[in-house]
């Protein structure tokens, strides 16, 4: 298949390459003119603008987005909009919030362009190796896209999850998920590093790894982690949120659907980020005024 890639990021440069290989034949575009530089150097057909992109590929086109979520899809997007025809197809593969998914799909409905959310996971590592692929469409549409499926997702890894917003919307949850168990592990790690008992954590968590029940592949990227640094005495901890931690808990509020352990992470996400807490600076406040409690001062010891 003959189609157009916007967006020669980490993720989007090895994912044309798994495309190639596959025999499939990508004209790609992005902004960034290293990021165009290096794919002309790796042997890429790339075009300079979106319009040479459109007007090389056969109807209907097949356009995939690999930008980043917000105002940089959101201007994509709004340009493909008045290029695009009727029954061309548009692939979104970025961490797109699934509310402006459903507002995209149906702007651009109108001049009958399909849009086909697509929730790719698997990192950088997932990319190069074949991803997992949440994809929200009809039926028939991914029937017609499976080669492209096929070539990007790890064996057995995309499915169909329902229509239109379903792929971001799985896709988001699956995030929140995963902030829950990254949590869990961070909170065994320090646990482990507080004890008077000496614990081997490298040796204790390549144990679970190898064969208990809490092994998976963030325990797996974990080890690899403190094989570079096996204290982290180099890494602040300070975590970004990305956005789609913060969309499943909004939606989770919204549904009245209880989230403890996803929204504890994120909370604690929030906390990471802050030089010193507010909220804590209050609470040793009232503690010396109710209780006369020993408060202490900037630049003390605690």
């Amino acid at each position: 298949m003959k189609l157009g890639f916007v967006g020669l990021g980490k993720m989007g440069f090895a994912m044309v390459g798994r495309l190639l290989t596959a025999g499939h034949e990508v004209i790609s575009v992005d902004k960034n003119e290293q990021a165009m530089a290096k794919g002309e150097q790796e042997g890429l057909t790339v075009a300079t603008s979106l319009e040479a992109c459109i007007a090389q590929l056969p109807s209907p086109r097949v356009i995939w987005l690999m930008t980043p979520p917000g105002q940089a899809t959101e201007s994509v997007i709004d340009s493909l909009g008045s290029l695009l025809s009727a029954d061309d197809i548009l692939v979104d593969g970025g961490n797109s919030d699934f509310r402006d998914t459903l507002r995209r799909a149906k702007a651009l409905q109108k001049n009958g362009v399909v849009l086909v959310d697509t929730g790719v996971s698997g990192g950088t590592q997932g990319a190069r190796e074949g991803c997992g692929l949440l994809i929200g469409a009809e039926p028939r549409l991914v029937d017609y896209l499976r080669p492209i499926f096929e070539a990007l997702a790890a064996k057995g890894a995309w499915a169909r999850v329902g229509n239109s917003g379903a792929g971001h919307f799985s896709k988001a949850v699956h995030n929140g998920v995963e902030y829950a168990l990254m949590q869990a592990y961070a909170e065994g790690y320090e646990l482990l590093s507080a004890s008077d008992i000496e614990v081997d954590i490298t040796g204790a968590m390549q144990a679970w790894q190898s064969g208990c029940s809490i092994r998976s592949h963030l325990l797996e990227k974990m080890l690899e982690a403190l094989a570079e640094d096996p204290k982290l005495e180099g890494i602040k901890g300070y975590a970004a949120d990305s956005g789609m931690g913060r969309w499943t808990v909004e939606e989770a509020i919204r549904l009245r659907v209880p989230t403890p352990a996803i929204s504890a992470a994120l909370q604690a996400r929030f906390r990471s980020q802050q030089e010193d807490s507010p909220a804590m600076k209050s609470i040793a406040a009232l503690r010396g005024v109710i209780g006369g409690h020993a408060v202490v001062r900037n630049g003390e010891k605690s």
